[in-house]
């Protein structure tokens, strides 16, 4: 879970770890303590984790530095705390309960969009876009004086999850109130309505990873991360010009995969 560990390769000829091996043995033993904490509610900050959700709207800054001080505190940059991840999958099926309610699903299908939602759009590209940026930050990010250190992947989750939550309250809550009766009206209004509500989503998801990796000290050129806004701008203007709606895209590949 730390994504900052020392890398020197040389062994010890009285048997003893070296520093890498002990680090990862110390990562492994967190990883363990924090899967094991899935199951002990008791012991879990629901109140921090609550106030960590409010500031990745407010003040994303706030965060991760709140993530520095952990760092200082446990020696370890990833939550040790699983009560975040907890309250994202209460957000995750109440907001999809919901995403089927406003487009008429029944009870199974809602079921199925729920399994989809969760399995698929936040723990399977999760995972896939966390080993990505675990790959691209450690390859091409870390300062070339800070070669002793690299990223951990379990970090990089935690930055996804981070991002993650700003984007499903926008369109699997606000967006709720508007897709019956603005944003699939198939009218102008319509999709400026719900793909400015698009842009946002992604945006705040660029932005908050940004500073997840940013927050890094030992990471650089992270401003990088930020230019996938350009593109994400260029499609919004396109897509206004073309008349796509993504959220009606959206609405009925779910209905498909629902079927």
């Amino acid at each position: 879970m730390l994504p900052s560990t020392s890398v020197n390769s040389s062994v010890q000829g009285n048997g003893v770890l070296n520093s890498r091996d002990a680090a990862r043995h110390t990562a492994g033993a967190k990883r363990y303590k924090y899967l094991r904490r899935l199951f002990r509610f008791r012991q879990m900050d629901f109140e921090f984790a609550a106030w960590q959700m409010l500031y990745l709207f407010t003040s994303p800054q706030r965060v991760y530095r709140n993530f520095h001080y952990r760092k200082q505190t446990k020696d370890q940059w990833a939550r040790d705390d699983p009560a975040f991840l907890v309250l994202l999958s209460i957000w995750l099926c109440v907001s999809t309960i919901g995403f089927g309610f406003v487009l008429d699903m029944g009870f199974f299908e809602t079921i199925k969009l729920l399994l989809w939602v969760v399995f698929i759009d936040c723990v399977g590209v999760g995972l896939l876009i966390a080993t990505l940026m675990w790959f691209i930050s450690n390859k091409y990010l870390v300062k070339r004086q800070s070669r002793d250190y690299d990223v951990e992947w379990g970090y990089a989750f935690d930055v996804h999850l981070n991002a993650f939550y700003p984007l499903l309250v926008i369109l699997h809550f606000i967006q709720l109130f508007f897709i019956n009766h603005v944003i699939l009206t198939d009218t102008f209004i319509g999709y400026l309505v719900g793909n400015t509500l698009w842009l946002v989503a992604v945006g705040y998801y660029i932005y908050v990873t940004f500073l997840g990796y940013s927050a890094l000290p030992f990471l650089k050129n992270t401003v990088i991360l930020l230019y996938p806004f350009a593109p994400l701008i260029l499609l919004y203007g396109l897509s206004l010009a073309l008349g796509w709606n993504f959220t009606h895209t959206l609405c009925s590949f779910y209905k498909y995969r629902v079927k």
